[in-house]
């Protein structure tokens, strides 16, 4: 699955007409901190949790920092970056293929471009050994010539062929949603459209071409190997024909061997016969249709037989922001979180959690009714994840993990109760070399964004810790926390209790009297007990 902060940027690009040399993505926008290949940590590499993938005890995170990996549910990671697999790669998409037991990541990048920063597909990685090994499959793209595709009886002999754009660049073209069928990939790519593979070729051949699907046109509701086609394969704007919105596609799903649902910036396509013949299910053409034919998240909980989707407002009037679920393999569907902006889901049994923008929905009673979590604060550490944005979710029996922007949270239901439980906290920080260092992250920070996270050490040990901000001049702005206890464990994020342990607080970029501060250079001092004070400098940058 896939839905994570370029969404936004993407739909503002297709609902705007804003194009992509307009944005610099943030989810692209990666850290160089020396990393070792393969780092086992009691945290993930990264804060940005775009997807999450449980298998048994194993639970897989694609993120701004490449894969990380846990095979105990959550007590020690394995961070797959800085390696030759996934260098600085961010990734756009995670998925287990059954039928192999092959793990598959899609990795991406932001390059200079103009004096932009640009998102670059850099194709596929897979590993048969949880992680030992890793191969690396080059971002799909076209030879200049491919210009046309086979199509049943538009073969070219009965009937031309079928015109299509070649996608020739890795820039701006990104893999964003990766499903499987027996011996079969298929991933979604805005740029590319829905395309697929051969999966023991592919192993084989890193180089062996992926071929292009065609989907219905925007005008169109379906298309069999015997229907004539007068439209071309245009997943992105072209000088020689209109209507592409169902070609750029962003959501993949297999529910069984030979069933396909495929989401696009058009509506949602269905396929019983492998990706050869389509149906179209829009927000016009059906009684009970989906809210809106922005399709940024596809699922299928098996429990149930239910299909989900993140319908978002695309171009219609009529159409708006909500989850759109149906019971009868997509003939009709009912909605529900009307203008909420979900961008993923995940299944416990009959209960789905829907990631959003206002935080982690979740519904026992097929939509009937939502819930949210009271609060999600850290049952040991007492550390919050305090942001309402969140972007996937999972769950491995009594767990339940939810993750956004802002760290990584796991919860034990151990009542059967939703969201009742003892609640786990993961922040991804750099390590301190002393316990005299300090340090504050995201820097520069934005007030808008970001919560700022200043870490110190207490030394190993419970202490009293007051934490000061000020201004240029050394005026005081914010007195942050004042004669709190802190070490281990309290808001301890290392979870050691050496002299190096890693304690963590929070600045909401507000001074005293509750305003947001102006830009510029602020200093921050923490004072740990009669320990002399140490200092740390922030760029506040809206």
């Amino acid at each position: 699955m896939i839905p994570k902060l370029i969404f936004y940027l993407i739909s503002i690009l297709l609902l705007n007409g804003i194009s992509f040399a307009q944005i610099s993505p943030k989810t692209f926008l990666l850290n160089n901190e020396n990393n070792l290949s393969k780092e086992v940590s009691e945290n993930p590499a990264s804060n940005s949790i775009s997807d999450i993938v449980t298998i048994g005890d194993t639970i897989w995170l694609g993120t701004s920092r490449g894969v990380s990996l846990s095979t105990d549910r959550g007590e020690n990671w394995t961070n797959f970056f800085g390696s030759s697999a996934f260098s600085t790669e961010s990734v756009a998409a995670i998925a287990f293929d059954k039928y192999t037991g092959n793990f598959w990541a899609s990795t991406a990048h932001s390059i200079e471009r103009d004096n932009q920063s640009l998102p670059e597909g850099s194709g596929l990685r897979f590993t048969s050994d949880g992680g030992t090994t890793w191969h690396s499959i080059s971002q799909p793209l076209d030879d200049p010539n491919d210009s046309t595709i086979i199509y049943g009886i538009n073969d070219g002999i009965n009937l031309p062929k079928v015109r299509a754009l070649p996608v020739t660049v890795a820039i701006q073209n990104l893999i964003y949603d990766i499903a499987f069928t027996p011996n079969t990939i298929w991933i979604s790519t805005f740029a590319g459209g829905l395309r697929k593979a051969r999966v023991d070729s592919l192993i084989a051949n890193p180089n062996y071409k992926f071929e292009r699907v065609l989907l219905p046109s925007d005008g169109i509701n379906q298309i069999t190997l015997n229907d004539t086609i007068r439209f071309p394969l245009l997943p992105v704007s072209g000088s020689f024909g209109t209507g592409s919105l169902n070609h750029r596609v962003f959501s993949v799903i297999s529910t069984n061997d030979s069933t396909l649902y495929v989401g696009a910036a058009g509506g949602i396509n269905k396929s019983t016969d492998g990706g050869i013949s389509w149906q179209k299910f829009n927000h016009l053409n059906q009684d009970n249709p989906i809210s809106g034919n922005f399709i940024v998240a596809l699922a299928y909980n098996d429990y149930d037989n239910t299909a989900w989707a993140a319908t978002w407002k695309a171009e219609g009037e009529s159409e708006f922001y909500a989850v759109s679920s149906s019971e009868n393999s997509g003939e009709s569907w009912s909605t529900f979180l009307q203008e909420e902006k979900v961008h993923n889901f995940g299944f416990k049994f009959n209960n789905v959690i829907a990631p959003s923008d206002n935080g982690a929905f979740r519904t026992t009673n097929k939509g009937a009714s939502w819930i949210l979590p009271t609060s999600i604060i850290d049952s040991e550490t007492k550390i919050p994840l305090s942001t309402n944005i969140f972007y996937s979710a999972a769950s491995q029996n009594n767990f339940i993990w939810v993750g956004s922007a802002d760290g990584l949270a796991r919860i034990n239901e151990t009542s059967g109760l939703p969201w009742v439980g003892d609640w786990k906290v993961y922040f991804a920080s750099q390590s301190l070399a002393s316990s005299d260092e300090t340090y504050a992250y995201p820097n520069p920070f934005s007030p808008k964004l970001d919560r700022l996270k200043i870490k110190y050490s207490t030394g190993g040990k419970d202490a009293s810790v007051t934490i000061r901000v000020f201004d240029f001049g050394m005026n005081l702005v914010k007195t942050v926390i004042q004669n709190v206890q802190r070490g281990f464990p309290i808001h301890t994020i290392d979870g050691s209790s050496s002299a190096e342990n890693g304690v963590i607080d929070f600045w909401d970029g507000k001074d005293d009297a509750g305003n947001t501060v102006s830009n510029g250079v602020y200093f921050y001092r923490v004072e740990v007990d009669d320990n002399e004070p140490v200092y740390g400098k922030i760029l506040v940058v809206q």
